[in-house]
């Protein structure tokens, strides 16, 4: 009887091993999949930022002020705009022409034309850009983004021409 009672215990300590050890496979599995199966979040860029801080900074500056000092504002803030979308309009290179980004996750802005060249911002979908020159390659467009003026290279083929 107590070979029997040794054996029975054997065998009941093996399968209850066996069954924590595929229950925390299973687990473990289940949870690698799910993060797999997430989207990842939608990557921010350096232009995004700079227009949610600038925002925020505006809100907090005419919360502040008296009304006579919003009313002057007000006016400045016309006479910006008015110049800035004169400089949106402004004389484009010879062989340069605008466009908007097709690619759905926007693009990399990179400071070289290649893969490996240093990241320095970012174009997000739709968003319009200056194409001012191909690579020879044909590979890479050089770019100028027409809010900051910042300049980069971007992976040709993602972008499409606005008339």
């Amino acid at each position: 009887m107590k070979h029997f009672s040794a054996l029975l215990q054997f065998i009941l300590g093996f399968f209850v091993g066996v069954l924590l050890l595929v229950s925390g496979t299973a687990a473990l599995a289940y949870v690698v999949f799910y993060r797999l199966n997430t989207s990842p979040p939608k990557p921010t860029f350096a232009e995004e930022k700079q227009e949610e801080t600038k925002k925020a900074s505006n809100a907090d500056s005419k919360a502040q002020e008296t009304p006579n000092k919003t009313a002057q504002n007000s006016q400045e803030v016309v006479t910006t705009i008015s110049e800035s979308s004169l400089t949106t309009e402004e004389d484009l290179p010879e062989g340069a022409y605008k466009a908007s980004v097709t690619w759905p996750s926007g693009l990399s802005l990179r400071a070289e034309p290649g893969q490996d060249a240093e990241r320095i911002g970012g174009v997000g979908y739709k968003a319009e850009l200056i194409i001012l020159k191909t690579s020879s390659d044909g590979d890479w467009q050089n770019v100028r983004l027409p809010r900051s003026g910042q300049e980069g290279w971007v992976k040709a083929g993602n972008v499409e021409k606005i008339e």
